[in-house]
């Protein structure tokens, strides 16, 4: 299957043939532009058109490596053409948190050596966890700050597909280089200026200009050395 939103994240509408379906709603397309949900990135939905009917795609999810898509009021068989319309509104609010939760979690690191240990991006508000002895909360209004100044400046979102060894060659991506089986021979790397350059799989915006100002609004202490910051955009 060809994962063809990991080149184009603001592909919004593809044609693809149906590969499988079981239990008469779970749809194997041989390439989709949805995305699956993982890394704290919620799946997209959206719809598959055939013949002038529509799927409502309500879940996307990857199983023994194939993206798979729930549908409701599904009628297909393998070997039928499909159109796909990803739901845009929701995969484009998604892509603006991912993109300002790589900014965020860059600058923690920066000012704090922390390890981001997980994020998950909602429709309302994003978290960002970390790995933190020492929980400042008057620093927190100072990353705030700085990520809204890397927003202002209008950056440059590029994704780069490197050979294995090239992107381990970046400081930032050498130190998940154990979270890489020994198979993956290209790695997806998300660049955003001076700021970050880090492995990822999830959608991106192209220009930091697109995400609103966010707001920082929570920190938590979830136990031993594990902090949570949870933000939200402003417009």
């Amino acid at each position: 299957m060809d994962a063809i939103y990991l080149e184009d994240c603001y592909l919004k509408e593809f044609e693809a043939t149906v590969e499988s379906v079981t239990d008469g709603k779970f749809v194997v397309l041989d390439k989709t532009a949805f995305y699956p949900q993982s890394g704290g990135q919620p799946h997209d939905t959206g719809k598959l058109i055939h013949d002038g009917k529509e799927c409502k795609v309500v879940f996307t999810g990857k199983f023994g490596g194939k993206i798979s898509h729930e549908l409701e009021d599904c009628d297909l068989k393998a070997g039928d053409t499909v159109k796909g319309i990803v739901d845009w509104d929701r995969r484009y609010l998604f892509m603006k948190y991912h993109t300002a939760c790589h900014i965020l979690s860059a600058i923690i690191h920066s000012e704090t050596g922390a390890k981001i240990s997980g994020n998950q991006l909602g429709e309302e508000k994003t978290r960002v966890d970390f790995n933190l002895e020492n929980f400042d909360r008057e620093l927190i209004g100072s990353y705030q700050e700085k990520v809204n100044e890397v927003i202002d400046r209008k950056i440059d979102v590029n994704i780069d597909i490197l050979p294995r060894e090239e992107a381990f060659e970046i400081p930032s991506v050498v130190k998940l280089k154990d979270a890489f089986p020994p198979d993956i021979q290209e790695i997806r790397v998300i660049n955003v200026g001076d700021v970050d350059n880090q492995a990822c799989g999830g959608t991106h915006v192209k220009n930091t200009g697109e995400i609103p100002h966010i707001e920082i609004f929570k920190a938590e202490n979830k136990g031993k050395n594990n902090r949570r910051i949870y933000f939200r955009f402003v417009e």
